[in-house]
């Protein structure tokens, strides 16, 4: 898309949170996009209803979005990306939902531009990030819910988000602004069909997919999550990999375990997991395996004021070397790394503001693949420090 076609998608966005702002249809927030907290969906998006004559296929559509933006400063910057600078300003979001969640027939759709800040990992700006990625539309499904004897069931289909892991793919949706170390080595969106069973606080997901967006339908994915102790407690497992089609992508070739347990008291919330990843070898190299695990927490001091924080470690196995092995983390093969980052927060009504302040250090790393840009220095520093703050809009 070029320039004129982003001034049309802000555009779009703009009017639509104005719209949305002096409009109310709902009583509680909308499940979709989920958000982890500490920022909150708007409880009364603008509606639209559908004609009668569409009976059980009708209903409200519900129109919502996120417009946000974002400006950081990081010391050894990679600069290999439009955008990795030493300091930058940028869109985090300009995005536009449109979902119908009533009915058999649901559906889910979700434009406009985004960027994916990630700890560790050189920033790639908005404009840059869609052509590179999930284009303009990252997200897009249809969806059949069953109704009486078969209320339990649903089946979906088109651009999904992952079931994979504890962070979701945007922004607005994490408790951090930064995604972390182990949400870098997840699927974020896959194409596929999915299918879904729910009873109480049981929740069953299955699909198959194309893994990591790679167009070829050679992936299944689940997930198992029950919630105890009355909605304080929930633990998730997920899993997905290649059914065994060969795909040049180290992280589409092979599979994730993720376990997740997340608690709820008061003004916390507490969620630790653990990763396993494994990569099977490729042509004459080895396979590898990476483990990391993360804990995920927020404490909300008031309705307004919070506080996030995320720390984390993953290790990956094998080494360099004419026989050398798969280099999933991107620090060369067999480094590990670890990541610290706190996030205050502050929302009022739809408008919000917050900040990160991230540090992230290298260990067993190889030289080239690391922090730092110049003649002489080029991926030599195996530690960074990143100041983010992002504001915005969610309507």
């Amino acid at each position: 898309m070029k320039n004129s076609g982003l001034r049309m998608v802000l555009a779009g966005a703009v009017l639509a949170a104005l719209g949305a702002w002096t409009s109310s249809a709902h009583a509680d927030p909308l499940p979709t996009p989920p958000l982890a907290g500490p920022l909150s969906a708007n409880p009364n998006p603008f509606s639209i209803d559908l004609p009668d004559w569409l009976g059980d296929a009708g209903g409200k559509v519900y129109i919502g979005g996120a417009v946000t933006g974002l400006a950081f400063w990081q010391s050894s910057p990679i600069d290999i990306n439009n955008g990795d600078d030493a300091s930058f300003v940028d869109i985090s979001n300009a995005q536009v939902f449109i979902q119908k969640t009533d009915g058999w027939l649901q559906f889910y759709a979700q434009f406009g531009a985004y960027s994916f800040p990630t700890v560790g990992v050189g920033y790639l700006k908005a404009t840059s990030t869609e052509p590179a990625t999930f284009g303009y539309v990252p997200e897009a499904y249809v969806k059949l819910q069953g109704e009486g004897d078969w209320s339990a069931f649903s089946i979906e289909g088109g651009k999904l988000p992952t079931l994979i892991g504890d962070e979701y793919g945007f922004t607005f949706q994490n408790m951090n602004i930064e995604r972390g170390l182990l949400w870098n080595v997840e699927p974020i969106v896959s194409t596929g069909v999915q299918g879904n069973y729910t009873n109480g606080p049981l929740t069953i997901s299955v699909s198959w997919n194309d893994g990591t967006y790679s167009k070829t339908w050679n992936w299944i994915s689940g997930l198992v999550s029950y919630g105890f102790n009355g909605g304080a407690d929930t633990v998730v497992f997920s899993a997905g990999g290649n059914l065994g089609k060969g795909n040049f992508s180290f992280l589409n070739s092979g599979s994730v375990y993720d376990l997740i347990w997340t608690h709820t008291s008061g003004p916390w919330v507490i969620s630790p997991y653990i990763q396993y990843n494994v990569t099977p070898k490729v042509f004459f190299g080895k396979g590898s395996t990476v483990f990391g695990g993360a804990v995920l927490a927020s404490y909300a001091f008031d309705d307004h004021w919070k506080l996030a924080g995320r720390v984390e470690y993953e290790s990956e196995s094998g080494h360099a070397g004419v026989f050398t092995t798969p280099d999933i983390i991107g620090y060369g093969p067999g480094s590990n790394a670890w990541s610290v980052t706190l996030t205050p927060t502050y929302q009022w009504k739809q408008l919000f503001a917050r900040a990160d302040v991230s540090y992230v250090t290298v260990g067993s790393g190889t030289p080239g693949f690391l922090f730092g840009s110049g003649p002489f220095t080029a991926g030599t520093n195996k530690d960074q420090v990143r100041l983010m703050f992002e504001t915005g809009v969610l309507f």
